[in-house]
């Protein structure tokens, strides 16, 4: 798809939706970091879980929402 001046355009449209897009995903890992890992100083099973949390979200970006 191309706008008016000839630029492609994005499927995820403005900006403010990739804005929200991170948002959520700040959202999951937070949540996630407080409700499995609240109390215990697992510092290498936190960080592999907000990798995995991340690296899922990425997928789904290029693999549903990247243009093509």
């Amino acid at each position: 798809m191309r706008d008016s001046v000839g630029r492609r355009k994005g499927r995820m449209g403005s900006p403010a939706v990739g804005v929200l897009y991170v948002l959520a995903m700040v959202a999951v890992v937070v949540a996630v970091d407080i409700l499995f890992f609240s109390g215990k100083t697992w510092v290498w099973e936190r960080l592999a879980a907000n990798v995995g949390i991340v690296l899922l979200f990425g997928a789904f970006y290029f693999r549903f929402l990247r243009s093509s």
